[in-house]
Protein backbone atom coordinates (compact mmCIF):
# COMPACT_ATOMS: atom_id res chain seq x y z
CA UNK A 1 0.00 0.00 0.00
CA UNK A 2 1.14 3.32 -1.13
CA UNK A 3 1.18 5.99 1.42
CA UNK A 4 0.31 9.84 -0.45
CA UNK A 5 0.96 12.50 0.12
CA UNK A 6 0.95 16.49 -1.01
CA UNK A 7 3.63 17.89 -2.66
CA UNK A 8 3.95 21.98 -1.92
CA UNK A 9 5.66 23.98 -4.72
CA UNK A 10 7.08 26.49 -3.63
CA UNK A 11 7.67 27.76 -7.48
CA UNK A 12 3.54 28.53 -7.39
CA UNK A 13 2.67 29.84 -4.03
CA UNK A 14 4.35 32.47 -1.50
CA UNK A 15 4.80 31.34 2.39
CA UNK A 16 1.44 31.94 3.53
CA UNK A 17 -0.59 29.98 1.05
CA UNK A 18 2.23 27.19 1.66
CA UNK A 19 0.91 26.55 4.63
CA UNK A 20 -2.97 26.68 4.08
CA UNK A 21 -2.54 23.84 1.74
CA UNK A 22 -0.55 21.98 4.08
CA UNK A 23 -3.50 22.26 6.13
CA UNK A 24 -6.22 21.09 3.59
CA UNK A 25 -3.54 18.20 2.95
CA UNK A 26 -3.87 17.05 6.15
CA UNK A 27 -7.70 17.44 6.81
CA UNK A 28 -8.12 15.93 3.57
CA UNK A 29 -6.03 12.94 4.47
CA UNK A 30 -3.02 13.60 2.52
CA UNK A 31 -0.29 11.31 5.19
CA UNK A 32 3.00 13.28 4.55
CA UNK A 33 4.37 16.62 2.62
CA UNK A 34 6.83 17.36 0.35
CA UNK A 35 8.29 20.95 -0.18
CA UNK A 36 10.28 22.41 -3.29
CA UNK A 37 13.12 24.31 -2.12
CA UNK A 38 14.45 26.59 -5.12
CA UNK A 39 15.79 30.23 -5.54
CA UNK A 40 13.67 30.56 -8.69
CA UNK A 41 10.73 29.34 -10.46
CA UNK A 42 10.80 27.38 -13.41
CA UNK A 43 8.73 29.80 -15.33
CA UNK A 44 8.05 33.46 -14.58
CA UNK A 45 4.19 32.60 -14.83
CA UNK A 46 4.62 30.43 -11.22
CA UNK A 47 5.59 33.26 -9.71
CA UNK A 48 7.48 32.14 -6.56
CA UNK A 49 10.02 30.98 -4.39
CA UNK A 50 9.78 32.06 -0.82
CA UNK A 51 12.91 30.44 1.58
CA UNK A 52 11.87 27.10 2.39
CA UNK A 53 13.29 26.76 5.83
CA UNK A 54 11.12 29.85 7.30
CA UNK A 55 8.10 27.98 5.41
CA UNK A 56 8.93 24.78 6.82
CA UNK A 57 9.25 26.37 10.72
CA UNK A 58 5.74 27.88 9.98
CA UNK A 59 4.38 24.18 9.03
CA UNK A 60 5.96 23.02 12.12
CA UNK A 61 3.60 24.86 14.01
CA UNK A 62 0.27 24.19 11.48
CA UNK A 63 0.70 20.82 10.91
CA UNK A 64 1.37 17.69 12.19
CA UNK A 65 2.33 15.80 8.86
CA UNK A 66 6.07 14.46 7.69
CA UNK A 67 7.95 16.93 5.98
CA UNK A 68 10.48 16.38 3.32
CA UNK A 69 12.01 18.64 1.35
CA UNK A 70 12.19 17.71 -2.20
CA UNK A 71 14.63 18.82 -2.86
CA UNK A 72 17.36 20.52 -0.94
CA UNK A 73 21.30 21.00 -2.78
CA UNK A 74 23.80 21.43 -0.12
CA UNK A 75 26.65 22.22 -2.80
CA UNK A 76 27.63 25.89 -4.26
CA UNK A 77 24.34 28.12 -3.41
CA UNK A 78 24.51 26.88 0.57
CA UNK A 79 27.25 25.53 2.32
CA UNK A 80 26.11 21.88 3.94
CA UNK A 81 27.09 22.99 7.25
CA UNK A 82 24.61 25.57 7.08
CA UNK A 83 22.01 22.91 5.62
CA UNK A 84 23.01 20.76 8.33
CA UNK A 85 22.18 23.41 10.93
CA UNK A 86 18.71 24.23 8.94
CA UNK A 87 18.08 20.58 8.83
CA UNK A 88 18.52 19.78 12.60
CA UNK A 89 16.38 22.91 13.47
CA UNK A 90 13.59 21.63 11.40
CA UNK A 91 13.82 18.20 12.91
CA UNK A 92 13.28 19.59 16.17
CA UNK A 93 10.57 21.81 15.38
CA UNK A 94 8.84 18.98 13.58
CA UNK A 95 9.22 16.65 16.44
CA UNK A 96 11.54 14.46 14.67
CA UNK A 97 8.92 13.96 11.30
CA UNK A 98 11.56 15.96 9.00
CA UNK A 99 13.91 14.28 6.16
CA UNK A 100 16.29 15.96 4.65
CA UNK A 101 15.62 15.04 1.25
CA UNK A 102 19.16 16.16 -1.09
CA UNK A 103 20.08 16.37 -4.57
CA UNK A 104 22.19 17.70 -7.37
CA UNK A 105 20.18 20.67 -7.96
CA UNK A 106 19.92 22.90 -11.04
CA UNK A 107 21.90 25.88 -12.26
CA UNK A 108 18.27 27.82 -11.92
CA UNK A 109 19.15 28.07 -8.48
CA UNK A 110 22.75 27.54 -7.63
CA UNK A 111 24.56 29.93 -10.43
CA UNK A 112 22.86 32.78 -8.42
CA UNK A 113 26.04 33.12 -6.17
CA UNK A 114 28.41 33.57 -9.07
CA UNK A 115 30.15 30.43 -9.09
CA UNK A 116 30.32 27.80 -12.00
CA UNK A 117 27.87 25.16 -12.59
CA UNK A 118 29.66 21.76 -12.32
CA UNK A 119 29.59 18.48 -14.31
CA UNK A 120 26.77 15.95 -13.43
CA UNK A 121 29.88 13.73 -12.03
CA UNK A 122 31.48 16.17 -9.94
CA UNK A 123 28.16 17.35 -8.43
CA UNK A 124 28.03 13.78 -7.50
CA UNK A 125 31.08 13.99 -5.61
CA UNK A 126 30.23 17.20 -4.11
CA UNK A 127 27.09 15.70 -3.05
CA UNK A 128 28.88 12.55 -1.57
CA UNK A 129 31.29 15.14 0.63
CA UNK A 130 28.36 17.13 1.49
CA UNK A 131 26.37 14.18 2.85
CA UNK A 132 29.17 13.42 4.91
CA UNK A 133 29.82 16.68 6.26
CA UNK A 134 25.96 16.90 7.27
CA UNK A 135 26.30 13.89 9.00
CA UNK A 136 29.32 14.71 10.90
CA UNK A 137 27.65 18.16 11.91
CA UNK A 138 24.45 15.53 13.49
CA UNK A 139 26.84 14.01 15.24
CA UNK A 140 26.74 16.67 17.95
CA UNK A 141 30.37 17.12 18.07
CA UNK A 142 33.36 20.01 17.37
CA UNK A 143 34.19 18.55 13.40
CA UNK A 144 36.71 20.79 11.70
CA UNK A 145 36.82 19.10 7.85
CA UNK A 146 39.06 19.07 5.10
CA UNK A 147 37.92 17.90 1.99
CA UNK A 148 37.76 18.07 -1.80
CA UNK A 149 35.60 20.34 -2.32
CA UNK A 150 34.33 21.61 1.51
CA UNK A 151 36.03 23.11 4.28
CA UNK A 152 34.61 23.11 7.97
CA UNK A 153 36.28 24.97 11.11
CA UNK A 154 35.64 24.34 14.58
CA UNK A 155 31.83 23.78 13.61
CA UNK A 156 29.50 22.10 16.12
CA UNK A 157 25.21 22.03 16.03
CA UNK A 158 24.06 22.83 19.50
CA UNK A 159 20.33 22.22 18.78
CA UNK A 160 19.75 18.81 17.40
CA UNK A 161 16.79 16.15 17.38
CA UNK A 162 16.94 13.09 19.63
CA UNK A 163 17.98 10.89 16.49
CA UNK A 164 19.67 11.75 13.93
CA UNK A 165 17.97 13.55 10.60
CA UNK A 166 17.17 11.21 7.95
CA UNK A 167 19.05 11.68 4.64
CA UNK A 168 17.44 11.16 0.95
CA UNK A 169 18.88 11.26 -2.21
CA UNK A 170 17.00 12.21 -5.54
CA UNK A 171 18.16 10.54 -8.50
CA UNK A 172 17.40 10.09 -11.92
CA UNK A 173 19.84 7.90 -13.54
CA UNK A 174 21.99 4.90 -12.70
CA UNK A 175 25.00 7.15 -10.41
CA UNK A 176 22.74 9.21 -8.85
CA UNK A 177 20.68 6.14 -7.60
CA UNK A 178 23.62 3.78 -7.04
CA UNK A 179 24.69 6.51 -4.86
CA UNK A 180 21.72 6.78 -2.67
CA UNK A 181 21.60 3.26 -2.08
CA UNK A 182 25.08 3.68 -1.00
CA UNK A 183 25.67 6.57 1.73
CA UNK A 184 21.41 7.67 2.32
CA UNK A 185 18.56 6.41 3.93
CA UNK A 186 15.93 6.67 1.24
CA UNK A 187 15.30 7.38 -2.26
CA UNK A 188 13.65 9.73 -4.03
CA UNK A 189 12.73 10.78 -8.04
CA UNK A 190 9.80 12.07 -10.48
CA UNK A 191 8.15 9.74 -12.43
CA UNK A 192 6.74 6.16 -11.95
CA UNK A 193 10.22 4.72 -12.70
CA UNK A 194 10.18 1.11 -11.82
CA UNK A 195 13.79 0.75 -13.20
CA UNK A 196 15.28 2.92 -11.20
CA UNK A 197 13.71 1.46 -7.86
CA UNK A 198 15.09 -1.59 -9.43
CA UNK A 199 18.11 -0.48 -9.72
CA UNK A 200 18.08 1.55 -5.72
CA UNK A 201 16.80 -2.15 -4.76
CA UNK A 202 19.88 -4.34 -6.40
CA UNK A 203 22.80 -2.05 -4.82
CA UNK A 204 21.77 -2.41 -1.68
CA UNK A 205 19.04 0.44 -0.95
CA UNK A 206 16.88 -0.36 2.24
CA UNK A 207 15.27 2.54 2.37
CA UNK A 208 11.56 4.35 1.59
CA UNK A 209 11.14 4.91 -2.01
CA UNK A 210 9.50 8.15 -2.67
CA UNK A 211 7.94 9.41 -5.78
CA UNK A 212 6.66 13.06 -7.02
CA UNK A 213 3.90 13.58 -9.56
CA UNK A 214 1.67 16.37 -10.91
CA UNK A 215 -1.57 16.69 -11.76
CA UNK A 216 -4.25 19.84 -12.49
CA UNK A 217 -7.51 19.20 -10.99
CA UNK A 218 -10.59 21.28 -13.03
CA UNK A 219 -13.81 21.17 -14.14
CA UNK A 220 -12.80 20.30 -17.70
CA UNK A 221 -9.55 18.24 -19.22
CA UNK A 222 -8.88 20.98 -21.16
CA UNK A 223 -9.12 23.52 -18.26
CA UNK A 224 -6.99 21.62 -16.77
CA UNK A 225 -4.27 21.19 -19.42
CA UNK A 226 -5.04 24.68 -20.39
CA UNK A 227 -3.37 25.63 -16.83
CA UNK A 228 -0.92 22.68 -16.88
CA UNK A 229 0.71 24.15 -20.14
CA UNK A 230 0.79 27.60 -18.94
CA UNK A 231 2.39 27.07 -15.39
CA UNK A 232 4.36 23.69 -15.80
CA UNK A 233 5.23 22.71 -19.17
CA UNK A 234 8.45 22.82 -18.52
CA UNK A 235 8.58 19.67 -16.74
CA UNK A 236 8.22 17.89 -19.97
CA UNK A 237 11.81 19.34 -21.05
CA UNK A 238 14.37 16.17 -21.88
CA UNK A 239 17.75 15.25 -20.91
CA UNK A 240 19.95 17.86 -18.91
CA UNK A 241 18.15 20.31 -19.99
CA UNK A 242 16.31 20.63 -16.69
CA UNK A 243 19.56 20.81 -14.79
CA UNK A 244 21.64 23.35 -17.01
CA UNK A 245 19.44 26.49 -17.91
CA UNK A 246 19.82 29.23 -15.75
CA UNK A 247 17.29 31.33 -15.80
CA UNK A 248 13.35 31.18 -15.85
CA UNK A 249 12.75 33.08 -19.23
CA UNK A 250 15.65 30.00 -20.68
CA UNK A 251 12.98 27.46 -19.60
CA UNK A 252 10.44 29.82 -21.16
CA UNK A 253 12.49 29.73 -24.17
CA UNK A 254 13.04 25.79 -24.29
CA UNK A 255 9.39 24.58 -23.33
CA UNK A 256 7.80 26.56 -26.50
CA UNK A 257 8.25 23.33 -27.93
CA UNK A 258 6.16 21.45 -25.56
CA UNK A 259 2.60 21.68 -26.77
CA UNK A 260 -0.66 21.49 -25.03
CA UNK A 261 -1.28 18.17 -26.04
CA UNK A 262 2.25 16.59 -24.49
CA UNK A 263 1.08 18.32 -21.69
CA UNK A 264 -2.57 16.91 -21.68
CA UNK A 265 -1.14 13.21 -22.09
CA UNK A 266 1.43 13.51 -19.12
CA UNK A 267 -0.71 15.25 -16.30
CA UNK A 268 -3.69 13.84 -15.20
CA UNK A 269 -6.20 16.92 -16.04
CA UNK A 270 -9.66 17.44 -15.05
CA UNK A 271 -11.98 16.23 -13.16
CA UNK A 272 -12.04 12.65 -13.37
CA UNK A 273 -11.16 10.57 -10.39
CA UNK A 274 -9.72 7.31 -12.21
CA UNK A 275 -7.27 9.39 -14.07
CA UNK A 276 -5.97 10.45 -10.86
CA UNK A 277 -6.28 7.13 -9.53
CA UNK A 278 -4.23 5.81 -12.38
CA UNK A 279 -1.58 8.20 -12.18
CA UNK A 280 -0.91 7.36 -8.46
CA UNK A 281 -1.30 3.53 -8.86
CA UNK A 282 1.59 3.66 -11.62
CA UNK A 283 3.47 4.56 -8.79
CA UNK A 284 2.69 1.49 -6.62
CA UNK A 285 2.95 -0.66 -9.12
CA UNK A 286 6.37 0.72 -9.78
CA UNK A 287 7.12 -0.38 -6.19
CA UNK A 288 7.26 3.60 -4.72
CA UNK A 289 6.69 3.63 -1.25
CA UNK A 290 5.37 7.11 -0.87
CA UNK A 291 4.09 9.29 -3.96
CA UNK A 292 3.38 12.65 -3.40
CA UNK A 293 0.64 15.10 -5.50
CA UNK A 294 1.28 18.04 -6.67
CA UNK A 295 -2.34 20.27 -7.59
CA UNK A 296 -1.48 22.87 -10.40
CA UNK A 297 -2.51 26.06 -10.40
CA UNK A 298 -4.99 28.14 -7.82
CA UNK A 299 -7.78 25.34 -7.65
CA UNK A 300 -6.43 24.47 -4.73
CA UNK A 301 -9.57 24.06 -2.63
CA UNK A 302 -11.22 22.74 -5.51
CA UNK A 303 -8.65 19.88 -5.91
CA UNK A 304 -8.58 19.23 -1.79
CA UNK A 305 -12.10 18.48 -2.04
CA UNK A 306 -12.63 16.29 -5.22
CA UNK A 307 -9.60 14.05 -3.47
CA UNK A 308 -10.93 13.65 -0.61
CA UNK A 309 -14.56 12.99 -2.01
CA UNK A 310 -13.31 10.61 -4.61
CA UNK A 311 -9.34 9.42 -4.74
CA UNK A 312 -8.16 8.88 -1.68
CA UNK A 313 -10.56 6.34 -0.36
CA UNK A 314 -10.22 4.55 -3.12
CA UNK A 315 -6.74 4.45 -2.30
Amino acid sequence: MVSVGYFLSSEEFGPRELVRQAKMAEEAGFERLWISDHFHPWLDEQGQSPFVWSVIGALSEATSLPITTAVTCPLIRIHPAIIAQAAATAAVQCEGRFVLGLGTGEALNEHVTGQPWPPPQLRLDMLAEAVQVIRELHGGKQISHRGEYYEVENARIYTLPDQPVPIYLSGFGPDATKLAAEIADGFCTVGPEAELVRKYRDAGGKGQVQGGMKVCWADSEAEGAKTAHRLWRNELLPGLLPSTLPTPNDYAAASELVTEEMVRDHFACGPDPDRHLSQVRQFADAGFDEVYVQQIGPDQDEFFAGWQSAVLPKL
